[in-house]
């Protein structure tokens, strides 16, 4: 029997999710600003990926989604994960959520499902690939301070621009943005110290930090940056760009797959 599926039955994009605590339950949770983007920009139906680690295996997660997006978070990638000495016992980490995307993530690309990653997610990107994290950007001589600063004020406005960003000439950026340079928020305290092989750099912050890559190889859609433009969407034509590509892409995989 053949089954009508509606053409406006939306994509599927699964979220990362965090691994966390809640009255002693361990739980599995996502900020509600990436829900609503995927949602409201991008036009797709979100789903949360749980931190399961081998739970989550990459050929159902490719034949059951149309597009992932990795998260930002409070957590940081693990210094094992790219043979650096162990963060200091006081940095948050997510073994779980390591055990979970890195494995997945050259998978994912290879087979062409459409990956968008922020802030953690941009720095799991370049893990996953095989480059390495500098743990204080704000403290290497020549960076700026790309921390969100005074924590007493609303969350609203942590999320406030903060400095420019080089946008590479001809890559998707520039292309989304229609311009070379862009302003952008920003949040973080580790960031790229060496780019993996294969990621092709679509901004740069005026301190030379890589603030955006895609793979330059890949065959499908592919964007990771170290801002929150899921934050800005609804005032900021960039980050609701960024969103809207990254849904019609998602759409473009879904009809392959009943295609097929």
């Amino acid at each position: 029997m053949n089954l009508h599926v509606p053409t406006a039955v939306r994509p599927v994009v699964a979220i990362t999710s965090d691994r966390g605590e809640f009255h002693g339950h361990a739980i599995h949770q996502a900020f509600d600003s990436y829900l609503r983007a995927v949602h409201q920009a991008a036009g797709a139906l979100p789903l949360l990926l749980p931190a399961a680690g081998a739970a989550i295996d990459a050929a159902s997660l490719i034949a059951a989604v149309d597009g992932v997006v990795l998260t930002g978070g409070p957590t940081n990638v693990q210094a094992q994960r790219y043979g650096a000495e162990p963060l200091p016992p006081t940095t948050l980490t997510d073994p779980d959520r390591d055990d979970t995307v890195l494995p997945l993530l050259p998978a994912l690309v290879a087979a062409g499902v459409p990956v968008l990653a922020v802030c953690r997610g941009f720095q799991e990107f370049n893990v996953a690939f095989g480059g390495t994290l500098e743990r204080a950007v704000h403290a290497q001589a020549g960076r700026l301070d790309h921390r969100e600063g005074d924590h007493a004020r609303p969350v609203e406005r942590w999320y406030d621009d903060a400095h420019e960003v080089a946008l590479t000439s001809g890559g998707l950026l520039a292309k989304l943005a229609g311009a070379t340079h862009a302003t952008v928020n920003s949040l973080h305290h580790q960031g790229v110290d060496r780019l993996a092989p294969g990621l092709r750099v679509e901004a740069v912050a005026p301190d030379g930090l890589v603030e955006a890559f895609t793979v330059a190889d890949a065959p499908g859609f592919t964007l990771a940056v170290q801002w929150h433009p899921e934050m800005r969407v609804g005032n900021s034509p960039l980050a609701h760009a960024i969103f809207a590509a990254f849904g019609e892409a998602c759409r473009a995989r879904r009809a392959r797959r009943l295609a097929a």
